[in-house]
């Protein structure tokens, strides 16, 4: 798995969601969503955005960019 499934799937994981929640949230179909998380594809943007306030994580950390999941102190998303 590439580093942005991997964290998606252990930030949704860890807040106790199902693929399906997930993939209702974003209002794409279950199995788009698993291939997020399968690492065959890749969310836009703003769906990227979505999942970070979704999951409560950054950005940053879903890219694999930080290994800090929550914002830091004054941070944003």
């Amino acid at each position: 798995m590439v580093p942005f499934a991997e964290r998606l799937k252990a930030a949704r994981k860890a807040k106790g969601f199902k693929q399906r929640e997930a993939a209702d949230y974003l209002q794409i179909t279950p199995r788009s969503y698993q291939q997020y998380e399968g690492g065959v594809r890749r969310p836009s943007f703003e769906a990227l955005a979505a999942l970070a306030v979704y999951l409560d994580v950054t950005t940053d950390y879903l890219l694999g960019l930080s290994d800090t999941p929550q914002p830091t102190q004054g941070g944003s998303l």
